[in-house]
């Protein structure tokens, strides 16, 4: 698949992803929410963590959480491959890193391209999917990030970060 940004007409009302690989299925993220995407690296273990929470990364100087989504999504783990990314994106007014097997590409995809999800696969535990989109004959699952955690599992991210904030800049006190 190309990295190309496909473009519609300006008169068309549409919405700007990112397209991601799952466990063989397309995530798509509204481009705005992106922080910045990076090849995977080190994660720090955070113990006593929620099983899908990786642990942490330095990212320019901010310590993010890192969560992976087939784990938060019930799928089964993958590998790690050279395709295999860290999605930055804020959800929730906090910036949080999501490991993806791919990005796929960018795309426009206008608004008539998008369903409400279906009643039959609309539970509490997939209320993160906000829609389907249909491009190319194929189908993109549109996450909410706001919804991709409940409020308790981000109020837990954030004190894992504090915490990985603490434990980071002791060493460094300690040392002066």
């Amino acid at each position: 698949m190309s990295n190309e940004v496909r473009e519609v007409t300006l008169d068309d009302a549409s919405e700007q992803l990112v397209v991601m690989e799952i466990a063989n299925e397309s995530y798509g993220v509204n481009i705005g929410a992106v922080n910045t995407i990076i090849r995977m690296q080190e994660v720090t273990a955070i113990p006593r963590t929620p099983d899908f929470v990786e642990g942490v990364i330095n990212l320019r100087g901010s310590i993010i959480p890192v969560i992976d989504l087939r784990k938060r999504f019930g799928l089964p783990v993958g590998e790690v491959t050279k395709a295999s990314r860290i999605v930055v994106v804020d959800a929730s007014s906090q910036m949080l890193g999501m490991v993806v097997d791919a990005v796929v590409e960018t795309l426009r995809l206008p608004q008539n391209a998008i369903e409400p999800p279906s009643p039959v696969v609309s539970t509490v535990d997939s209320a993160y999917v906000r829609g389907v989109g249909k491009h190319d004959n194929r189908l993109v699952i549109l996450l909410d990030l706001d919804k991709v955690l409940s409020s308790r599992e981000f109020d837990t991210l954030g004190k894992i970060e504090k915490r990985a904030k603490k434990e980071a800049e002791e060493p460094a006190a300690q040392a002066a």
